[in-house]
C-alpha cells in the first residue's frame, strides 16, 4: 500500500504536467488573428499550478527506553535509534500568492544496535504549506495530517543460521500523525527543480514506546507548472 501511494503521487505529478503543456499548445495554436485576448481577473485564491515529485531521506531518529522480557525470562532494557533511509513523493496544488494544498507520503527504514534490530514507518496524508517565491527560489513552510504505521523487530541476541526460535520481539500498529516540514525549492528551469525540506514525524494517537522520532532531511527532484502573476 505504501509503494502503490508513493507510485501513485509520481505518475499523477507526470500526467498534470502532461496534461498543461498539451493545454498551453492548444491554446498557442488556436490563438489566430481574429482571436482578441480577454482580460483574467485573478481571485485571490485563484488556481495557479502544481509542483510535486520525488524525494529519497535521511537524518537521525530514536524511540524512548523500554524493557522486553527475553524467552529466559531475563529484562533486557532497548532502544531503536540511528539514522533511517527512506523514500516517498508529494504533491501541491498551488492557490492565490502563497497557499498550496496537496497530499504526501513516505516510507523510511532503520537498523540500529548491536543485534541489527529495525523499524519500518510508513506514513502519508493531506498537508498545507504557504509558499514565498523569491526569484527562483521557492520558501515554505507547512505540515502533514494523517495516519501511518510502524513495525518494528528487535533482536535481542545474535541470530544463528539454524531452524531454532531466536529472541526476537515483533511489533506492528497504525498511528495518527503529525508532520510540520519547512523547506526550499530551486527551479533550475521553468519544470524542473530540486527540493530541499526537514521535518519532524509525531505519533499524536497514543503513546508507544518504541516509535522512532526526530528530524528528517529529504532532497528530490520536483516537476512544476505555476503561473506567475
Amino acid at each position: 500500500m505504501k509503494i502503490k501511494l508513493i507510485t501513485f503521487l509520481f505518475l499523477l505529478s507526470c500526467l498534470l504536467d502532461t496534461g498543461v503543456l498539451a493545454q498551453n499548445a492548444g491554446e498557442i495554436g488556436g490563438s489566430g488573428a481574429g482571436n482578441i485576448p480577454r482580460a483574467r481577473t485573478e481571485k485571490p485564491l485563484a488556481y495557479r499550478g502544481f509542483a510535486g515529485g520525488m524525494m529519497i531521506h535521511s537524518g537521525y531518529v530514536q524511540s524512548r527506553n523500554f524493557t522486553i522480557t527475553s524467552n529466559s525470562g531475563e529484562s533486557v532494557d532497548s532502544r531503536l535509534s540511528g539514522m533511517p533511509f527512506g523514500i516517498g513523493g508529494a504533491i501541491r496544488f498551488m492557490f492565490g500568492k502563497h497557499l498550496r494544498i496537496g497530499t504526501e507520503g513516505y516510507v523510511s527504514k532503520l537498523g540500529s544496535g548491536e543485534h541489527r534490530s529495525r523499524s519500518e514507518t510508513g506514513w502519508g496524508g493531506l498537508l498545507a504549506d504557504c509558499a514565498w517565491d523569491i526569484r527562483r527560489c521557492r520558501l515554505f513552510l507547512g505540515g502533514t495530517v494523517g495516519g501511518g504505521g510502524q513495525t518494528s523487530t528487535i533482536i535481542l541476541a545474535p541470530t544463528a543460521n539454524d531452524y531454532a526460535a531466536d529472541d526476537i520481539a515483533y511489533r506492528k500498529y497504525t498511528f495518527c500523525a503529525l508532520a510540520p516540514f519547512a523547506g526550499m525549492e530551486l527551479q533550475l528551469t521553468d519544470k524542473i527543480g530540486l527540493v530541499l525540506k526537514a521535518d519532524w514525524l509525531f505519533n499524536v494517537s497514543g503513546r508507544q514506546d518504541d516509535f522512532v522520532a526526530g528530524p528528517r532531511i529529504y532532497i528530490g527532484v520536483i516537476f512544476s507548472h505555476i503561473r506567475h502573476n
